[in-house]
């Protein structure tokens, strides 16, 4: 059995590999010669080192601002009623679909980041079911005003904001240590 110990360092490599590659953003790969997607495709605003809790919360935003603007051409091209019928809406149904195959990884890692907290990861499940619904809610609704419409879709960055500050503060609160225990006069803890 020549080198040995080489062997060994090559079997530990090739199964270390396939874990190092299981991140939650996608990896850059050489297209022809030229960069592919950049890592950050999802979360545009965080580094590849970010936390996987920050990439989720900039995906969510992102994301929905990807779809919104596919939305926001169908309603320029097709108007608001006509943008629904037949096959005017196939673009943001598409871009719908593709957005939550691409926003799984990054809101599993962010479920994982949140453990720390029972009720940071029930406000990652709720901003993950928010965002789904407010992407079904950028249909225009009947009689609906194009201000009203603006509005409305647009209030969407608040609500996403405010959930993500409750989240922080869900992790920043089960971070703390606990308190020192008041001592009695003697240095000892009151019974």
């Amino acid at each position: 059995m020549p080198n040995f110990p080489a062997r060994l360092l090559l079997v530990a490599a090739a199964f270390a590999a396939p874990a190092a590659a299981q991140s939650y953003l996608p990896q850059a790969r050489m297209i022809g010669g030229n960069p592919g997607p950049q890592h950050n495709y999802v979360c545009p605003n965080v580094d590849a080192g970010g936390k996987a809790l920050d990439c989720y919360m900039d995906a969510v935003r992102h994301l929905y601002t990807m779809c919104k603007h596919v939305k926001s051409i169908e309603i320029i091209e097709h108007g608001y009623e006509a943008s629904e019928q037949g096959t005017n809406s196939a673009k943001s149904e598409y871009c719908i679909d593709k957005q939550k195959l691409n926003i799984t990884r990054p809101y599993q890692a962010a479920l994982r980041d949140a453990t720390a907290s029972k009720q940071a990861v029930d406000g990652v499940r709720a901003l993950q079911e928010f965002w789904g619904a407010s992407l079904a809610a950028l249909k225009g609704r009947p009689g609906e005003s194009d201000d009203d419409y603006k509005s409305r879709t647009s209030a969407v960055y608040g609500a996403i904001e405010e959930r993500a500050a409750a989240i922080r503060e869900y992790l920043a609160g089960s971070a703390k240590p606990a308190g020192r225990v008041a001592t009695g006069a003697a240095g000892k803890a009151p019974r």
